[in-house]
């Protein structure tokens, strides 16, 4: 792990050193063919005056100078879904059956078992993040699935939570799902990467869920327009 995250702070360092994109198209003219900073993989450029009428761009986006970022995330949503709490409550609880559907799961294997309660050893993630991990989970049927990991390497803290109500009256097929997720990267560098990937990697998790309930119970409930719900925060 160690030998990984050397790799990928190396190859970020060296795209920030990497010349700079000039308008003019000279590898001269800024700063003698570089910026001297410490940024690194762009998704925005900022353009830079470089001299009179003559602007350079910089590419930015992990800025190690910048002062201490607060490492923990979070992202919560609720929404109306077309399936009974009993359907989705199977779905996530099913905890040894992730690898097969959540993306970015390696591995997925039940420790031990007992009413109310699971313990699970998780892989997750893509080189060079990697985390293998053990998960408490908490069981309420058909109520709640709270997910805890109790030992990783690469997070101080992780916590996923999935709570069930009932949904739209005179609908009996569907359910308010209430979900969130937090965590916390031991690194500041795993920390900025997460900044970026966060959110998508949130919603590409919650569908792959969705999509597991239709492959097991068949197409949701059509909800009306005047019923829907979706509401998302995150920090």
């Amino acid at each position: 792990m160690a030998k990984s995250c050397k790799s990928l702070r190396r190859a970020l360092l060296e795209l920030a050193h990497r010349p700079a994109r000039c308008s003019r198209g000279s590898a001269g003219c800024c700063a003698g063919g570089r910026f001297v900073s410490c940024s690194a993989l762009s998704r925005t450029s900022i353009p830079q005056a470089s001299g009179p009428n003559h602007i350079c761009w910089r590419r930015t986006l992990f800025n190690f100078a910048a002062p201490l970022m607060n490492k923990r995330k979070e992202y919560s949503e609720r929404r109306i879904i077309g399936y009974s709490m009993q359907e989705i409550y199977e779905v996530v609880a099913g905890v040894e059956e992730y690898k097969s559907f959540v993306p970015w799961c390696k591995k997925s294997e039940v420790l031990s078992k007992r009413a109310g309660y699971c313990k699970a050893h998780l892989e997750i993630g893509f080189p060079p993040l990697v985390e293998r991990y053990t998960s408490v989970v908490t069981l309420v049927r058909p109520h709640l699935v709270k997910a805890s990991c109790t030992d990783g390497k690469l997070f101080n803290h992780l916590e996923t939570v999935w709570r069930f109500s009932p949904g739209i009256p005179g609908y009996p097929r569907t359910c308010t799902l209430d979900f969130s997720v937090s965590f916390e990267f031991r690194s500041l560098l795993h920390s900025q990467l997460a900044a970026v990937f966060f959110d998508e990697v949130v919603k590409q998790m919650v569908a792959a869920f969705e999509r597991r309930a239709a492959k097991r119970y068949g197409p949701e409930t059509s909800i009306p327009r005047e019923f829907m719900l979706h509401e998302i925060h995150h920090t």
